[in-house]
This record gives C-alpha cells, sequence and structure tokens, in this order.
C-alpha cells in the first residue's frame, strides 16, 4: 500500500437482519481483502429485526480510518436511523460519512472493491450505485 493508500474508505453495511449485514460483510470482504475496514451492523439488542442508530454511530466510529465512511443500507428505515446515527457524531466526522442509494450487495462488494485500491469516498459512493446497473447476465 502507498502513502496514498495508507488511509482507505470504510464500509458499513446496515440491516434490519444482521445475518444479512454480515453474510454481504463477508462476500464484499472475500473480494476486498483485508485492508478495508467493512463493518455489519444490523437487528436489535435483543435479536430482532430493527436498526439502532446508537450501534451505527458507533460503526461509523469503528470504520472511519480517516478517508470517509460509504453506509449502504437495505431499507428506507435503516436510512432513518443512519441519519441519526450521523447526526449524533456531532461533528466528529459527520461530513466524511456517505449514505449509498446503490444496491446493497452488489455496491457493498463493488465499494470494497474501490476502497481497497485506495478511490476516494466519492469514487467509492459512485462505484457503489452504479452497481445498480450491472449485467447479471439473465436471459429470459
Amino acid at each position: 500500500m502507498t502513502e496514498s493508500q495508507s488511509h482507505l474508505v470504510g464500509i458499513v453495511v446496515v440491516s434490519h437482519s444482521r445475518l444479512l449485514a454480515e453474510g454481504v460483510v463477508q462476500l464484499a470482504s472475500e473480494m476486498a481483502g483485508p485492508d478495508v475496514r467493512l463493518l455489519a451492523v444490523g437487528g436489535t439488542a435483543d435479536g430482532r429485526l430493527g436498526t439502532d442508530a446508537n450501534v451505527i454511530a458507533e460503526a461509523l466510529r469503528t470504520a472511519d480510518d480517516g478517508a470517509g465512511v460509504l453506509v449502504l443500507v437495505d431499507l428506507g428505515s435503516a436510512v432513518l436511523a443512519t441519519d441519526m446515527a450521523i447526526e449524533s457524531l456531532a461533528g466528529e466526522r459527520k461530513a466524511d460519512v456517505r449514505i449509498s442509494r446503490g444496491p446493497l450487495v452488489e455496491g457493498a462488494v463493488v465499494a470494497a472493491v474501490q476502497a481497497s485500491i485506495g478511490q476516494s469516498l466519492g469514487e467509492v459512493l459512485a462505484a457503489a450505485e452504479a452497481a445498480a446497473e450491472l449485467d447479471k447476465g439473465v436471459s429470459r
């Protein structure tokens, strides 16, 4: 890793399901390698489906290596919880967190790979969102 790549974009996957978030992170980690900080956040403290803004905020802090953090979410209410988490950071690095509109799985994989090669937060975000247009080779 070069000096310019010493800080990589971190990625947080937020899902209502802990298992789903962990599975997406496992897949993305396999593709990107060990240098990218990828964290899974999902479910409630008592094991039910849901999201927790406090847990998301802690994941944002942990994922931040100095190059910003990209968040991928499964549903709209995960966006609301993530927005609350970002607000709770109270300026800690709030400007360096972006929420992707891209697909959860494909976006996380593409973002992780782009982060692993040292791309900026804006570039990683753009790649994650462009993943919505990936051709999966499905014929009808």
